[in-house]
């Protein structure tokens, strides 16, 4: 397990997601905090962004997740996300994502609330 990370922290979104069906029509705003855990060494002795993550395109990926099908629970966009980057990215060896929904229509007044999840390669 690498102890260095790329991190690319408020990416958002705005997603159909949530248990009412009337949330999975309106949407609400999201933000995503990532943490890519890789070994950066080898990109950093060759100066080479192919040997490490681009977090432009990691960004794509929790986008393009956070904005496509509608599920229920924040746990699954979650997880889905987290899928999505392992598999694309071989060099990441852990993901840790911080998927945040802002001001969630209940009647209880918050600003946010955020699952927090680690994902890593099977060893």
């Amino acid at each position: 397990m690498s102890l260095d990370r790329v991190i690319v922290e408020g990416i958002e979104f705005h997603g159909f997601h949530g248990v009412p069906a009337a949330e999975r029509e309106v949407g609400h705003r999201y933000r995503v905090d990532l943490h890519l855990e890789l070994d950066v060494r080898p990109a950093s002795c060759a100066d080479d962004v192919a040997l490490t993550v681009d977090y432009a395109e990691a960004a794509r990926v929790v986008i393009d997740v956070g904005t496509g099908p509608s599920v229920r629970l924040v746990e699954t966009l979650a997880e889905r996300m987290a899928e999505r980057l392992l598999a694309q990215f071989a060099v990441v060896d852990a993901v840790e994502l911080h998927v945040t929904k802002l001001y969630p229509p209940v009647a209880v007044l918050f600003e946010a609330s955020t699952v927090r999840i680690r994902r890593s390669r099977p060893r």
